[in-house]
């Protein structure tokens, strides 16, 4: 969450334009039917490879979503996300149609999953499961998460400015912790270093007093096994991994002790012990997703660490971080709003760390207030960390440093909650305190999503900013990636990679409109090349310019098309564009533009020819 980081005061496919496509270099109509989408996955998992998700074809892929949610933190549906099996259905049709996710970090509750020591509550397991399995079934990737901040709501007294989630009642009570109070605080996050109550909490968990720790892991072992179980093949293999534990903090550090041994000597020792609790519930061949102490790259707030010294992590292990701008958030460390390149050397950070440790990354948490003092900083902040996923070269910058690129990060916005501003959460069990208004949780208002009066879930912030082009999968190795989502500020129309002027016949069949340019090198693997085709695309008016053809509208795709869109698995209505490639080590761009008129052929030659020329002389062959 990002008061957490302020220590110092968070089955469609298109069809209508068929009928009038236009393809240069001899690319044929489809009249066939689309690619199947009826198994979410094409029933296969994930694993890690070269510092890369990978599925079963070999493709790379990237992950893209929400946390499902922050009403886990919450007692009004006793720790679960949804309060039924059809609004968890309706937030992940909602949650792929509209804000272009393949993947959500599930939230779970060590407190309601473990409410007696030693004892799992099946009920509360089956129902989770059954939220999850109505994410696999619309084609979204899972990973659950065992979420906690400030230790557990039960250190809080009940008429407390500030709550907590995470540990059950039965653990706080081991402890006999001394009456919380954070002193001068002006944001909840600095209880995790001001409220003796939770430093206690959290130092007692690590140290693993009264077995707590131990505890934790049986109860996650349990959990792992009730998944798995409870899910079929197919859709087990649609679950990435398991987050073990939500912004682990020392709470206080021993003699001599730093942020970096602790991390050495307690967190990773941790990690090590959950996946073997993940081998033995019979998840071996799924990566564990581990963060750091949760300081580790904040832009005030700063410890070393980032698992320095725990060797190379490996396949069975993916760096799973958080990144929110403290001083954006503070209100008083950043006056005006974020800009072009304003966090690609932080996520620049969070792709060199992961690859120092031979695995991937993910960035499971990031994200700015939607209301406050703040709030107006949030469409240019959020723009900014989605280019900085994107691409680690800024937009000023990106046309003629592309190579620089990087890998696309992974990653999942906080947060997606349809129950947003319609909360009845009994703070820290008051009935006196019920709050219904924002995320219901310590004045947070951060959902992308609400409902409206009808009951249909709808956008909070812009549809450019969240429903994106990112290359879902790659068949080969990204070497560049940039997206230009022309979101707004109020009516401000936000442009960062402005086409160059060396390009003109690219920049006249962009105009200003939003592009993608997604340019890889090829593998050997058969299937093709997936993007994301936001709403904003409709087939009719989108235009791809690759090197494997030219085509205004393009059509239905078959296994004998170049390029062409079908429907992403699990009918929710969202699209795909696919790109298939006949050889391997090739390099290969494709533009992707949605312009609102069809350009001429004479302009696609043009426009093809310039990128040939930017491709082999800024990316090489």
């Amino acid at each position: 969450m990002p008061n957490i980081r302020a220590r110092l005061l968070a089955v469609l496919v298109v069809l209508c334009g068929l009928c009038g496509f236009l393809t240069v270099a001899g690319s044929p109509a489809a009249t066939a039917a689309p690619l199947p989408d009826s198994l979410p996955f094409d029933g296969t998992a994930l694993t890690v490879s070269a510092g890369r998700f990978v599925d079963a074809t070999g493709r790379e892929v990237v992950l893209r979503g929400y946390n499902v949610s922050g009403e886990t933190k919450l007692a009004e549906n006793k720790g679960l996300p949804f309060a039924s099996v059809a609004d968890a259905r309706k937030s992940a049709t909602a949650l792929r149609a509209l804000g272009g996710g393949n993947s959500v970090r599930f939230l779970l509750s060590w407190a309601y999953a473990e409410p007696v020591r030693g004892q799992v509550d099946t009920a509360y397991l089956t129902a989770a499961t059954d939220q999850i399995r109505a994410f696999l079934d619309a084609g979204i990737r899972v990973y659950p998460d065992f979420h906690q901040d400030l230790y557990s709501r039960w250190l809080f007294d009940d008429d407390s400015w500030y709550t907590g989630d995470g540990a059950p009642k039965w653990a706080v009570e081991l402890g006999n912790y001394p009456d919380e109070s954070c002193g001068i605080c002006f944001l909840w996050g600095q209880n995790i270093t001001q409220n003796g109550a939770v430093k206690a909490a959290q130092y007692d968990f690590w140290h693993n007093a009264y077995g707590l720790q131990d505890s934790f892991l049986t109860m996650a072992q349990k959990t792992m096994t009730h998944l798995r179980q409870g899910l079929t093949t197919e859709q087990f293999a649609g679950v990435l991994g398991f987050d073990p534990y939500n912004e682990p903090y020392a709470g206080t550090y021993t003699s001599g002790q730093t942020s970096r041994t602790w991390e050495r000597d307690l967190l990773w020792p941790f990690y090590v012990k959950f996946r073997a609790r993940m081998d033995a519930a019979g998840w071996q061949d799924k990566p564990v997703l581990v963060e750091p102490n949760l300081f580790w790259n904040g832009n005030v707030s700063k410890e070393e660490g980032g698992l320095l010294d725990a060797g190379t992590l490996g396949s069975r292990y993916v760096f799973n971080t958080h990144f929110y701008d403290q001083k954006a958030i503070s209100g008083i460390l950043m006056w005006g709003n974020a800009a072009d390149g304003q966090y690609v050397t932080d996520f620049g950070t969070v792709r060199d760390r992961a690859a120092a440790a031979g695995t991937t990354a993910i960035v499971s948490e990031f994200g700015h207030p939607l209301n406050g003092s703040t709030a107006g900083k949030a469409p240019t902040v959020l723009k900014a960390m989605y280019q900085a996923l994107d691409s680690r070269v800024k937009g000023a910058s990106w046309w003629s440093t592309p190579a620089a690129s990087g890998p696309v990060l992974s990653g999942n916005q906080w947060q997606w909650d349809i129950y947003y501003g319609r909360h009845h959460e009994l703070m820290n069990d008051n009935p006196d305190k019920v709050l219904t208004t924002g995320d219901a949780w310590n004045d947070e208002d951060l959902s992308a999503v609400r409902l409206d009066d009808t009951g249909k879930a709808v956008l909070r912030q812009d549809a450019r900013l969240l429903d994106r082009i990112y290359p879902s999968a790659t068949s080969g190795t990204t070497l560049a990636f940039t997206y230009e989502d022309r979101s707004r500020d109020g009516s401000t129309t936000l442009t960062w990679n402005p086409v160059p002027s060396s390009l003109p016949s690219v920049a006249q069949l962009v105009g200003s409109g939003q592009y993608g340019l997604h340019v890889w090198r090829s593998g050997s693997g058969s299937a093709p090349t997936e993007l994301h085709l936001p709403a904003s695309f409709p087939a009719a008016s989108t235009t791809v310019v690759s090197d494997l053809t030219t085509v205004h509208a393009p059509p239905a795709y078959t296994a004998t098309t170049a390029v062409g869109v079908a429907a992403e698995p699990g009918g929710t209505g969202s699209r795909r564009l696919l790109l298939t490639d006949t050889d391997a080590g090739a390099v290969h761009y494709a533009l992707v533009a949605n312009g609102a008129t069809a350009p001429s052929a004479a302009l696609l030659t043009a426009a093809r020819g310039e990128l040939a020329a930017w491709a082999a002389q800024r990316i090489g062959g």
